[in-house]
């Protein structure tokens, strides 16, 4: 058997003192998460980012830094996740794109109200991320290479 983690993306965006995670279905029931995914074959990490932002939000991301790098094993899936979480700049947005299959809805939250949920994060990766964000962390886009 070869093992392979799963490498993931997110967008840690904040506006107005809010971040946007998003409310999904999943196979645990309702949860909440970052827009993020999965890296498509041949994909850079950071159009990754974007298109999982605008497919799960109607929000336009444009990174300006990476947030971390982010080593988790969820053992009750047998699954290991590595994650990029990019931060950045929304440009627009689309009210009226459809959202991906199984998001329910973007919503901007404050920190204190992340926290409340955090019994329904899609992982322990929501909060570390935001709060990798407020102790600035924020590593130059040029540390990943995108070799084609």
């Amino acid at each position: 058997m070869v093992w392979k983690p799963h490498v993931t993306v997110a967008a840690v965006l904040e506006r107005d003192g809010k971040f946007l995670l998003v409310e999904e279905e999943t196979d645990d029931g309702i949860r909440f998460n970052q827009p993020a995914g999965h890296l498509e074959c041949r994909e850079a990490l950071t159009d990754a980012a974007i298109r999982e932002a605008l497919e799960e939000t109607g929000y336009s991301f444009e990174p300006q830094f990476l947030v971390g790098v982010y080593n988790w094993r969820n053992e009750a899936k047998d699954i290991t996740y590595l994650r990029f979480a990019f931060g950045g700049e929304i440009v627009g947005h689309d009210a009226l794109r459809l959202l991906d299959d199984g998001i329910i809805a973007a919503h901007w939250l404050t920190l204190d109200e992340i926290r409340a949920l955090e019994p329904r994060h899609r992982s322990p990766l929501i909060l570390r991320c935001i709060e990798d964000w407020h102790a600035g962390k924020r590593y130059p886009l040029d540390l990943i290479t995108h070799y084609s």
